[in-house]
């Protein structure tokens, strides 16, 4: 009984310490999808944080980001970019307009729900990124941490917040500089390393 006991703990111990994700083929594609913060608003392609996270590890990121655009948009736009083609992982940074422009969080809960739900149907890993408040102090949205817990999929809690509350990465209130996105991307792709994607 004492060796079963053992030899259960061992197996539970390795398959906690096991990456959840395989690791992406140098060949694989990245989907970095969302708004504004994702296309890089007002710097140049090569800066925006698709780009980067490229150049750091190697592997095709498609920037899928839209300027403006509202979780309601981004449900119907993601389900036909899965639908239309294979992606090895999808980085989901989106919401942000919907805090701004007072929209119900229930239905952007929901539909951020929904674009999680459409991916893993597709088998496809998804790394979460929440989005401020629209409190001085910037702290994330409780909800992006409810749908990590309810989901089971990893998040960036405080990245996009801790950018937005240091100047030296900003563009203006809302978007990031040049440095804001390289740090962005840096800090996404040792994420990214330490889910076992890299």
């Amino acid at each position: 009984m004492r060796l079963l006991t053992v030899l259960l703990t061992c197996l539970f111990l390795a398959a906690c310490s096991k990456a959840p994700y395989t690791k992406i083929p140098p060949t694989g594609t990245i989907l970095a999808f969302g708004d504004s913060l994702t296309y890089g608003y007002n710097v140049q392609p090569e800066h925006s944080y698709p780009s980067v996270l490229a150049r750091l590890s190697g592997r095709n990121v498609v920037n899928a980001g839209v300027s403006g655009e509202v979780t309601a948009d981004g449900l119907e736009r993601l389900t036909e970019l899965l639908n239309d083609n294979h992606y090895d992982f999808l980085i989901l940074l989106e919401g942000g307009n919907d805090i701004l422009q007072n929209l119900s969080q229930a239905q952007l809960k929901d539909n951020l729900a929904r674009m999680i739900g459409v991916a893993k149907e597709r088998n496809v890993p998804v790394l979460l990124l929440a989005v401020p408040t629209k409190n001085l102090l910037a702290p994330p949205a409780a909800l992006y941490q409810e749908l990590a817990d309810t989901h089971e999929v990893p998040l960036m809690n405080n990245l996009i917040s801790r950018l937005m509350k240091q100047s030296k990465y900003k563009l203006d209130t809302v978007h990031f500089n040049e440095a804001g996105y390289e740090e962005m991307a840096s800090e996404i792709y040792r994420e990214m390393k330490k889910l076992g994607a890299f």
